[in-house]
């Protein structure tokens, strides 16, 4: 077989300091050491049969083709219903809420379609990897509020500090990942006061909304008047529905925003998935809402949680998500990236180091393990854990 020749002029990095994800990393030495894997979040179990038998019926009827730009209106329609029955704000499903190709094109599109070559964009550290890229791409700066273990709480004094007239966006995450975090009514009418009569927008990444554990509510951007008026929110049918893979989200915002982001959507993406945008419009509408999501989640971190509690690991707060932080302090002295991979490669359960989720080395002694997982899976990990 012929070599394919190598491009031999000059190439210019727009993401030089961007390599291989952690996740990629993790979950590769995982599957060569037969580890398992709780590192990459995603489930080890499938949607419910109800749900794949419509995605099969609608690919067999024939919804194949393109589906409109913004996704299709009976599914808009269903966003708004339940928006506004969660969280009291009504947003228009012919002008306000766009179907998008998961929930990181999303929050993609909105920066690029909202931030400029020298506007500053603030982000909660650790933060997912997905949002400083893209505010480079932009041609921002990306200005960082650090939060600290173990509780990982907004310093909103510090906060204010970093805001200025350059501050075009704010970047939330609740519940958080990697922290398992959640901001408070008091920390969101905090950040409602903070970008009141400002040209600040927040961009709110709500993923894991349906995951709020102990009875506590997820406080939306979408509940504050005021913050709802400037804030874009995100959220994922992938996690609702364990299927990650089908990379099928949406988000919301006021009209003038989102004439923006489908500006830059329309050419990015155009249009998402047809077939499971249809079956996932009959399956809300039979069901319900994402209720039953807190307590299936919240009774897999206590399981996790229980099953790890005599582990020499330290278990730090969990009030959302579905992750799990803990602080390996007792256990080594290594480095958090030296421990993850030797857990993996010679214990056999993968797990995030927590440090790669800063713009700057910053080592907490602290992993964080995904509790998406099967009863199984959960209790041979745990079991792994606790021989350490």
């Amino acid at each position: 077989m012929p070599i394919m020749p190598k491009y031999t002029g000059q190439i210019s990095s727009k993401l030089p300091k961007v390599g291989t994800s952690i996740f990629s990393v993790m979950s590769a030495l995982s599957t060569e050491h037969k580890a398992i894997n709780l590192a990459q979040g995603f489930p080890d179990f499938d949607p419910e049969d109800e749900l794949l038998e419509l995605v099969r019926k609608y690919y067999q009827k024939g919804h194949n083709q393109y589906a409109p730009m913004q996704g299709i209106l009976p599914l808009r329609q269903i966003i708004s219903f339940y928006v506004e029955k969660r969280y009291g704000t009504t947003y228009n499903p012919l002008s306000e809420i766009t179907i998008t190709a998961g929930a990181t094109q999303a929050i993609f599109t909105a920066i690029l379609s909202l931030v400029s070559e020298g506007d500053e964009v603030l982000v909660f550290t650790p933060a997912y990897d997905c949002y400083e890229p893209a505010i480079e791409l932009a041609g921002a700066k990306t200005v960082y509020a650090q939060l600290k273990a173990p509780d990982y709480r907004a310093d909103w004094t510090e906060v204010k500090k970093l805001i200025s007239r350059r501050t075009r966006m704010v970047i939330i995450n609740t519940p958080h990942n990697p922290t398992g975090t959640v901001l408070s009514e008091a920390d969101m009418k905090t950040l409602e006061k903070l970008t009141q009569n400002t040209n600040t927008i927040v961009l709110s990444d709500e993923v894991y909304e349906h995951m709020v554990f102990d009875g506590e509510l997820h406080q939306s951007v979408c509940r504050f008047p005021k913050l709802a008026e400037r804030s874009l929110a995100v959220s994922s049918f992938g996690k609702n529905f364990h299927a990650t893979g089908w990379k099928l989200g949406y988000i919301v915002g006021p009209e003038n925003l989102m004439v923006e982001f489908n500006k830059v959507h329309q050419y990015n993406v155009f249009a998402c998935n047809h077939p499971l945008q249809m079956a996932i419009t009959d399956f809300i509408g039979k069901k319900g809402d994402f209720g039953y999501l807190s307590a299936f989640y919240q009774k897999k971190r206590d399981l996790f949680r229980g099953l790890l509690a005599k582990s020499r690991f330290k278990l730090l707060p969990c009030e959302g998500s579905f992750f799990q932080l803990v602080d390996f302090a007792a256990i080594s002295d290594e480095k958090d990236t030296d421990f993850s991979v030797r857990l993996t490669t010679e214990i056999g359960v993968a797990a995030i180091p927590v440090s790669v989720f800063y713009p700057r080395e910053f080592d907490e002694k602290v992993l964080r393990f995904c509790f998406a997982k099967g009863e199984e899976t959960l209790s041979k990990a745990a079991e792994i854990l606790c021989k350490i």
